[in-house]
This record gives C-alpha cells, structure tokens and sequence, in this order.
C-alpha cells in the first residue's frame, strides 16, 4: 500500500481536517486521538488516510464510475463533489437532494447509483435512507459527532470546514486516480487542490473580470 505521505499529513493538518466537535459520537470514539482542553475532539488523521485508502479501493472496484453518485447539500462540499465527478467519472449531485432520487422509479431524477458518497451524514440524511431502502453502500466523511446509521465506510474528519472538505475529497480524487493507474503513485497529480475549495460568490466573480482583463 502507498504510505501515508508526510506531505499529506501536513496538508489535512493545514485543511484542519483533524479538527471535531465539542460531542463525541459514542461510535466515532475509535478514531479519535484526544480532546483538547478547550473540549474540541482531535480526530487521529493516520486512520482518516487509512479510510480513505479503504474508500478509493471500493470506488476502484466499480467498473463504470458513472454508476457512482457523489452528493453534498452542504455549500462547502457542492465545488468539491463537482470536481471530483470531473476527475474521476462520477455523477454529483450538488444541492438540494430531490426526495425519490434512489426510490422513486417514476421520477426524471431516478437513478440507481452502485455506491453513494457523502460529504456528512447530518445533512445528506434523505439520501443515506433511500440509500438505505435500496441497499445501496455508502461512504460518508463523518465528524466526530456524526450518526453512523446506514453508513458503510465512515472516514473521520471535519465536514464542516471547507479547506477540509475541498482537501479529503482532492486526496480521495487522487487516490482513485493512483489505483487505476491514470498516475503514477511517486508522480505529483498537477491539479491544484484549491480548485475543490468552495468560493464565496463574490470571489468567483472577481476572478472571472480579472481573467476577462
């Protein structure tokens, strides 16, 4: 297996991805290195880069990525699930989850995805439980006070920040991308990890004027 990079390591650290919540979920315990005396959980990232290893092998094993869906109803993550779809093949959905998606057969949005990945199970909630209905796997960033029902493979980190979302879902890209062998494990992926951040409104207009210039 590729070993955790020290590089990488530094990058969730700098993303914050190892920072929870104020609650514990008694079932995210296990990946929690320790709490801070302001009562923040510290999550452990040796065992998120372990879990997302386990994600991007089940992501591997299916065939045609298209039937992979990654959602976010979260604004933070909506960027970050675009663009990982765009490298990787996938569908996202971005947004609002329509309610019938995965169980409805008869509705225009109906599609039966063969994994589902979520950017935090609080908010992707509908989903998980058609998910669920359907038995479709789910792979959700989990923070430390996360319900765990119905989720397949949880990575522990923080999902609510979005240097930390835009970083686990620009790692977990190109993980995928290592084990299909689109790059090589020793070479650097050239897509920059800010593309996955999520960009106030205001920002983005900025850069389009500045790139118009």
């Amino acid at each position: 297996a590729l070993s955790p990079k020290e590089a990488d390591i530094q990058m969730m650290l700098a993303s914050a991805v190892h920072l929870g919540t104020k609650n514990c979920d008694f079932q995210m315990e296990r990946y929690v290195w320790k709490r801070r005396s302001d009562g923040i959980f510290i999550i452990n990232v040796g065992k998120t880069w372990e879990k997302l290893q386990l994600a991007a092998r089940v992501i591997v094993g299916i065939e045609n990525p298209h039937d992979i869906i990654v959602q976010s109803a979260r604004p933070y993550g909506q960027r970050a699930v675009l663009k990982f779809a765009q490298y990787t093949g996938a569908q996202a959905i971005a947004g609002r989850h329509t309610p019938g998606t995965f169980t409805n057969q008869l509705q225009n949005s109906f599609s039966e995805p063969r994994l589902l990945i979520l950017t935090d199970p609080r908010t992707d909630h509908q989903p998980i439980k058609e998910a669920a209905l359907g038995n479709i796997p789910v792979i959700a960033f989990c923070d430390t006070d996360s319900p765990m029902k119905y989720v397949d493979i949880a990575i522990p980190a923080n999902n609510k920040g979005k240097h930390s979302i835009g970083c686990l879902f620009w790692m977990l890209a190109r993980m995928v991308l290592q084990m299909r062998g689109t790059i090589a494990p020793s070479q650097k992926w050239d897509v920059m990890v800010d593309l996955f951040f999520y960009r106030e409104p205001d920002e983005t207009k900025d850069r389009e004027g500045e790139e118009a210039a």
